[in-house]
């Protein structure tokens, strides 16, 4: 029998992604697990973020962000920019930042994974405006690829677990998408 819990954001998996935007001039990056795939064509991205994060004041100025995909082996660094808030903290040291196309979404290169994109809608949901951005250009490692795509056991993205507060790892492979549901 399932207990009736209230509304939750309950939802598995979140990724653990890096949000990166110009702020001040310098680049900053916060821990977020409120993002998701918005839009094949053209290929977006949302992510929520919540009003007073520093980073969010970034967006907002230069309309341009990046999601960067960390590596379970980038655990510290990840939790670090979801503990320390821009406001006091200078995070633009961290990591090794480059920048691609756009000039205001700074990238980092240690993350396997990186989306560079450019605002094409917000939304103002109370306790988080989400950002949905346009992926301008995508880059991946090229050791993190099998047969020219990306390959997410070597990507090894980092997943953040709502309610227990932990991160994990992907699991086992269970079946081949669009094939194991033909033998029902």
């Amino acid at each position: 029998m399932k207990k009736a819990m209230g509304p939750q954001t309950v939802l598995y998996p979140m990724p653990a992604v890096l949000v990166g935007a110009q702020v001040q001039g310098k680049p900053n990056f916060m821990t977020a697990a409120w993002c998701g795939i918005a839009a094949a064509t053209p290929p977006a991205i949302s992510v929520a973020i919540r009003p007073a994060r520093f980073t969010r004041e970034g967006i907002s100025a230069n309309n341009t962000f990046s999601i960067n995909i960390p590596s379970a082996s980038m655990v510290e660094k990840v939790d670090y920019c979801g503990i320390y808030s821009g406001h006091k903290t200078d995070k633009s040291r961290i990591f090794q930042v480059e920048y691609g196309k756009l000039n205001t979404a700074p990238l980092i290169q240690e993350c396997p994974v990186n989306l560079e994109c450019s605002v094409i809608h917000s939304v103002d949901l109370g306790s988080h405006i989400l950002f949905i951005g346009e992926i301008m250009e995508t880059y991946i490692d090229s050791d993190c690829m099998t047969a020219e795509r990306a390959d997410p056991v070597k990507i090894d993205p980092l997943i953040y677990t709502t309610g227990v507060r932990q991160y994990q790892r992907l699991g086992e492979f269970v079946g081949k998408a669009w094939e194991i549901g033909k033998k029902k």
